[in-house]
């Protein structure tokens, strides 16, 4: 374990012994990521294969995406049709994450044991991101499963907080 990469941090998560609602968990796993199989996502890939969007810049086309999803999430939750998410019973603060392994500022964790998460990074689109983890400590977590859009989002996110952690040193920020 003395091998393992951690920078500071400030990120919520909720999570749950995984053993609590198996069967439940993983239907929630399978469908909070995959986020881009919505109308807008599949249309989106639909345009770019036909070439409808060879002309248009991708970052202002990513950011109307964004601001439709958006839309349409408010939308859903004005008429009450909102996502329901499973409740999970308890709830604790990632003060460092790693590649594959975050630390909480307590001692929760139950060693050996394996947990169902949701962790919101402040990355865009903003979403809540699955995971399943096992403790190695009561405090030190190993992430055993996420999505691989989501865990090149934990890299960017984890990457970005060690450059600003170096600024900080080097006196740049």
């Amino acid at each position: 374990m003395s091998n393992i990469r951690l920078v500071d941090t400030s990120l919520e998560i909720v999570y749950d012994l995984r053993e609590v609602n198996t069967d439940e968990f993983e239907k929630e796993f399978n469908g909070i990521s995959e986020h881009d199989d919505d109308a807008i996502g599949q249309w989106l890939r639909s345009a770019k294969v036909k070439g409808e969007t060879s002309e248009s810049d991708p970052a202002v086309l990513h950011l109307i995406v964004e601001l439709y999803r958006k839309m349409d999430r408010l939308e859903n939750l004005i008429l009450g049709n909102a996502t329901k998410r499973l409740p999970l019973e308890m709830r604790a603060t990632i003060e460092k994450i790693g590649l594959e392994h975050f630390e909480l500022s307590q001692p929760l964790l139950e060693t050996s044991k394996l947990y169902y998460g949701r962790v919101e990074l402040p990355v865009l689109p903003r979403h809540e991101t699955p995971i399943y983890f096992e403790a190695l400590s009561p405090t030190l977590a190993k992430i055993t499963r996420i999505h691989v859009k989501d865990s090149n989002e934990w890299a960017i996110y984890m990457t970005a907080r060690e450059r600003s952690m170096i600024r900080h040193l080097k006196g740049l920020e």
